[in-house]
C-alpha cells in the first residue's frame, strides 16, 4: 500500500462548472467574469490580481446566498467519491474562499482538509479578502509522496512539486502551462477516479 496524499483542484475539477462563473450568472455578470477566468486559465493575468477583480465583481452578493449556490453546485461524481471515501488522504487545494465553499467542504467530509483564500465577512457580505492561496506555497507544505489533480495555469507551480501530476481535463481544456507539467491527463472522472484509486 502506498502512502500517497491527495491533492485536488476544486473548480472543474471536483466541480463540472466553475464556481464564480456561475455564481455571476445570478447577477447578470457572466461575460465579464469570462474573460477574467478564461485570462488567468491562460496565464495572461496573475491569479491573485485575477481574484481579488473576480471578489470585486460579486462582493454584491450575499455570502449566505454564494454558500448555498457553492453547496448545490454539481460534482464529478467518481471523483467526489473518491475523496469521501478517502477523506484522511484527500485534500482540497483552492484558490475559493473558505466564507464561499465551506457547506460544499462540510457536504465532501473536507471542512479540516481544505487550503483556500480567507475573507471578512460584515451584514452577509465580503468587507475584506484577508489572504489569497498560494497552491505552490502550500504544496511545498506537505512532506508525504504526493498525486497533485488539477486543470488550471495555477495548478502548474503545485504540479511541479507532486510525485505524479495529473491534469484533469473532463470540464474544460487543461491549462497549457499545466500540461507541460503533468504525468497523466484524463478527460473522464470515472477514467480519472479508477486511477487513483489504483494508487491507493
Amino acid at each position: 500500500m502506498s502512502d500517497y496524499i491527495f491533492l485536488f483542484d476544486l473548480d472543474s475539477t471536483i466541480t463540472k462548472k466553475e464556481i464564480l462563473p456561475t455564481i455571476s450568472e445570478r447577477i447578470g455578470k457572466l461575460d465579464e467574469m469570462r474573460k477574467l477566468t478564461e485570462a488567468t486559465m491562460r496565464g495572461e493575468i496573475p491569479f491573485k490580481t485575477s481574484f481579488l477583480n473576480r471578489v470585486n465583481i460579486l462582493s454584491c452578493v450575499d455570502v449566505s446566498e454564494v454558500s448555498e449556490i457553492v453547496a448545490n453546485i454539481p460534482l464529478n461524481e467518481e471523483i467526489a467519491n473518491f475523496i469521501v471515501e478517502n477523506k484522511e488522504r484527500c485534500y482540497v487545494v483552492t484558490g475559493n474562499l473558505d466564507v464561499w465553499i465551506s457547506k460544499l467542504m462540510d457536504k465532501l467530509g473536507m471542512s479540516n482538509h481544505v487550503y483556500c483564500s480567507k475573507a471578512h465577512v460584515n451584514n452577509d457580505r465580503i468587507s475584506q479578502v484577508i489572504s489569497v492561496a498560494d497552491k505552490e506555497l502550500i504544496a511545498k507544505q506537505f512532506v508525504q509522496p504526493m498525486v497533485v489533480i488539477g486543470d488550471g495555469d495555477n495548478d502548474s507551480g503545485i504540479a511541479k512539486h507532486a510525485d505524479i501530476a495529473i491534469g484533469f481535463g473532463g470540464v474544460r481544456n487543461i491549462a497549457p502551462s499545466l500540461l507541460r507539467n503533468i504525468d497523466y491527463a484524463f478527460y473522464d472522472d470515472k477514467r480519472c477516479a479508477d486511477f487513483l484509486k489504483s494508487l491507493l
